[in-house]
């Protein structure tokens, strides 16, 4: 076996959403630097970004109803929907431009229009609804969305959930035609591509350790998975987009901003159905509530995806359980990430978590006819049969240390350095969806010196940067109009210069 000396500026850990879309950011920020990508898997996108191992909801809170939680005075609170829609416009935009630009290709190959629906069934479900209509339809950024109790008018738009349903049930929608699903493997798979002209990508490699230099640079040990040799990797700035793996690394890594962070993994099984004639009756994306006392990440959904250009139906998430932080990891991945820092937050989240553990063990106990079950609050006249069951990728839910305690997350967490040497990603949803401006911030906190003189180039790709859409209206309608036609979403023919609409910054 030999050992390989590589001197990079930028190491990338993980062949993922994350690190594709920094790739990228940085070749059109800052061309010159080097860039090395390290993939213990065999392809890109082979984890959490496959798309059968996430919904493709594109995320943007138009329908999951865990992001417009219900208060005690009875109102919907819909401030997480409305941060949430704000970065996932950052990420339309940076699409939209990349298409302009020749970053990426094709935009159906990853990005398609599919409506977006939340659905509740039950007296006390409509009346949520409702609320949460009258709350999001008068702000910009949910412009369009309609509120639906009709029976006629739901089997007019969801045929395949309305067969046999029982309409005594009284049923309400929150319905925006205007939706996107989302291919992120082959989103992930262009970008890498165009990464890939300015940087050296080694799949079949995984990053075994990290050592912080007395210059502030990072010596990456890098193992050859197929040949067993040796990579010694001297880099100015490391990320670490490794999903479920990027915890163990940043331990590994010694910074104290890593210092009580644990995790919690779930691993997600899903029912997918490519029977034509049942694919050809459902044309949406549609989210129901969790169960009571389930946690957000059990919202079930009826998602049409688009993969290949060959549409198909997803539903769950039926949770199961696994101490893998990775579908390719180890049993022991999370014994080996506890540490004498977090091992009081960890302990601490079973009892406050008693709810999410009681769903969990009631999910592992169920058998085929209970998922059927389930599913037939969605599909009443559900074969199973006609379903297929199959595992999705391995979630990891951030432990933050909280005083003596600790707290289980949903969300995402950036965790840098103080001298911006390193940051990685921890987390789960919305994720992919808001992968844009989660980079936006790594590069914000980790190079502020050249930040300052990116921002202008940061608006000519993005172009509502630095400022909020929901408000705005005209901004908003300008780069909406244009994204749906840079990313082929509608059929407008017109361009931006010719309706006077904002025309984005061509690379240069």
């Amino acid at each position: 076996m030999s050992k390989t000396e590589i001197t990079t500026d930028v190491a990338l850990v993980g062949a993922g959403i994350m690190s594709a879309t920094l790739g990228a950011l940085l070749r059109q920020l800052q061309p010159d630097w080097s860039i090395s990508l390290f993939e213990q898997l065999d392809a890109a996108a082979a984890e959490s970004s496959d798309p059968w191992n996430n919904a493709g909801t594109g995320h943007s809170a138009l329908c999951e109803l865990n992001y417009t939680p219900k208060t005690a005075d009875g109102d919907v609170n819909i401030d997480k929907a409305l941060t949430i829609n704000e970065q996932f416009q950052v990420s339309r935009q940076f699409w939209a431009h990349a298409v302009d630009n020749g970053i990426l290709g094709d935009p159906s190959e990853f990005i398609n229009p599919i409506p977006h629906v939340a659905f509740t069934h039950g007296a006390e479900g409509q009346k949520y609804l409702r609320k949460r209509y009258d709350n999001l339809a008068t702000q910009t950024l949910f412009e369009g969305m309609e509120y639906i109790d009709d029976p006629a008018e739901f089997t007019s738009r969801l045929p395949l959930m309305s067969q046999g349903r029982d309409f005594a049930d009284p049923v309400a929608l929150n319905w925006f035609d205007q939706g996107t699903d989302v291919d992120f493997g082959a989103l992930t798979q262009q970008l890498l591509n165009y990464v890939a002209q300015g940087a050296d990508i080694y799949f079949g490699h995984s990053v075994t350790n990290l050592s912080k230099q007395s210059d502030g640079s990072w010596i990456v040990k890098v193992r050859n998975g197929r040949t067993g040799e040796k990579l010694s990797v001297h880099a100015k700035f490391v990320f670490v987009g490794a999903g479920g793996g990027a915890l163990h690394l940043l331990q590994k890594s010694g910074i104290k901003e890593a210092k009580g962070f644990g995790g919690f993994p779930v691993s997600g099984e899903f029912f997918r159905c490519t029977n034509p004639d049942l694919v050809a009756e459902h044309h949406a994306k549609v989210y129901g509530q969790a169960a009571v006392g389930a946690p957000p990440m059990s919202v079930p959904h009826l998602d049409t995806r688009v993969i290949n250009h060959k549409p198909g139906l997803l539903f769950g998430p039926y949770a199961g359980w696994s101490p893998k932080f990775l579908k390719s990891g180890k049993i022991t991945d999370l014994p080996a990430s506890i540490k004498p820092g977090n091992l009081l937050p960890m302990v601490s989240i079973a009892p406050k978590e008693f709810g999410l553990l009681k769903y969990l063990i009631s999910e592992l106990a169920a058998g085929p006819a209970d998922r059927v079950k389930t599913l037939s609050e969605f599909v009443p006249r559900a074969l199973g049969a006609d379903w297929e069951l199959i595992t999705a990728g391995q979630r990891v839910q951030v432990i933050r240390k909280t005083g003596v305690g600790g707290q289980l997350e949903f969300g995402t967490a950036v965790v840098a350095a103080g001298d911006g040497t390193i940051a990685g990603l921890l987390g789960a949803s919305p994720g992919a969806s808001t992968a844009v401006p989660a980079m936006i911030s790594v590069l914000e906190q980790c190079f502020p010196k050249e930040y300052a003189g990116w921002s202008s180039k940061l608006s000519g790709i993005i172009p509502s940067f630095g400022q909020k859409l929901n408000g705005n209206r005209d901004l908003y309608r300008q780069v909406w109009d244009w994204t749906n036609k840079s990313l082929q979403l509608t059929e407008r023919t017109e361009t931006p210069a010719e309706t006077g609409r904002l025309a984005p910054a061509t690379a240069g």
